[in-house]
């Protein structure tokens, strides 16, 4: 549980600095009178962080399971060792 704590803060860090970066764009893009609504491109903007949450909570799974499964590996091969001798 511990050793996901890093990648967790790394994730919300990420997340809210590319939150500030998508929201400055948002409005450059309207203030030079783009013909795209500020409401379209807010509502685009949070479904793509919506999105990429779920994909960075789906990697944070995926290498939880990865480190699970590599851990197992090490201790079958531990026991494959001990029967061996």
């Amino acid at each position: 549980s511990t050793a996901n704590a890093p990648e967790d803060d790394a994730l919300n860090r990420y997340s809210r600095a590319e939150r500030t970066t998508y929201s400055r764009y948002g409005r450059d893009a309207n203030s030079s009178g783009s013909s795209v609504p500020s409401n379209a491109l807010e509502k685009r903007i949070e479904e793509l962080e919506r999105e990429l949450a779920k994909e960075r909570q789906e990697n944070v799974r995926l290498m939880k399971m990865t480190q699970d499964k590599e851990e197992l590996i090490g201790k079958l091969k531990e026991e494959i060792d001990l029967l061996n001798r």
